[in-house]
């Protein structure tokens, strides 16, 4: 599920209402360790997107 997420969320990196769509119906799916690979993952690929990044995982773990 991890890198299927990773394809998902390359191919709708060009929209950042839905990349930040995705990567919040990503974060229900995947296993707490997955995650955090994911966050690593994203901050690393898609720097200009690191506020997308940032506030939907802090969403997630409130």
């Amino acid at each position: 599920m991890y890198e299927y997420t990773k394809q998902i969320l390359t191919k709708v990196s060009f929209d950042k209402s839905l990349f930040s769509k995705e990567l919040t119906k990503a974060l229900q799916l995947l296993q707490k360790d997955e995650r955090r690979l994911l966050r690593i993952w994203c901050i690393a690929t898609f720097t200009a997107y690191s506020d997308v990044v940032v506030q939907v995982f802090r969403k997630f773990s409130s």
